[in-house]
């Protein structure tokens, strides 16, 4: 591997990380769809320069299916449910924004420091690729642990799974068939959760997690 093919991977993994920075900082339901759909095509991306200096056509199909539902179905899909549900665009948060991102810094360096030292033998790329995917898995967690709205919690979830394709797609990739049977598993699980979300609007007249506390509270 060049010089040149190691630094452009490392700058689209890397590039990753800074946009789920980009997710933790926002604090409108639109403008956090809107960087998901970013983050999708920089994970489409990736994965495609993966599949390039790996030679394994196979992820090419992961990074269309990257490309085509995270980053284009699934964000016009929230947007049409927001607008259909008439869900308040602001994002109300259980943390401030300034210690949520000091949090999410942490964790990244935790995630460096604990990957490079438990896989010291193994390729530089794939040492890599896994500490970013982990700091991606960490700060999509935490957007779903500091966002109460159930939709950016959603959005958390899936690029948390972001997180998880990249680290695949990093350790010499993975089954094609895998592949397939994972973005039918998120197609399906956003079905269910528009569904989802379309019953707690009608219940509570919100989709604020808040609401669901403060019902189970009212019934013990």
């Amino acid at each position: 591997m060049t010089g040149l093919t190691f630094d452009i991977a490392h700058l689209l993994a890397g590039g990753l990380v800074l946009v789920s920075f980009m997710m933790l900082y926002q604090d409108r339901l639109f403008a956090l769809i809107n960087v998901f759909a970013l983050h999708a095509i920089v994970l489409a991306m990736s994965v495609a320069w993966q599949a390039y200096i790996q030679d394994a056509h196979h992820l090419y199909v992961t990074a269309a299916i990257a490309l085509i539902f995270k980053a284009i179905v699934i964000p016009v899909g929230l947007h049409r449910i927001i607008q259909r549900l008439g869900i308040h665009r602001d994002i109300e948060t259980a943390v401030g924004i300034g210690p949520t991102m000091l949090a999410g810094i942490g964790l990244v360096a935790l995630s460096m420091v604990l990957m490079l030292r438990v896989t010291p033998e193994a390729d530089p790329l794939a040492r890599e690729d896994l500490a970013f995917a982990l700091s991606i898995i960490l700060l999509g967690l935490l957007v779903m642990v500091t966002r109460r709205n159930a939709v950016s919690q959603v959005v958390g979830f899936m690029s948390l799974e972001n997180g998880l394709v990249l680290a695949a797609t990093g350790a010499k990739g993975m089954p094609l068939v895998v592949e397939i049977s994972v973005a039918f598993s998120i197609l399906i699980a956003f079905i269910v959760i528009g569904v989802f979300l379309f019953r707690i609007r009608e219940r509570f007249d919100s989709v604020d997690v808040g609401a669901l506390d403060d019902y189970r509270g009212e019934h013990r």
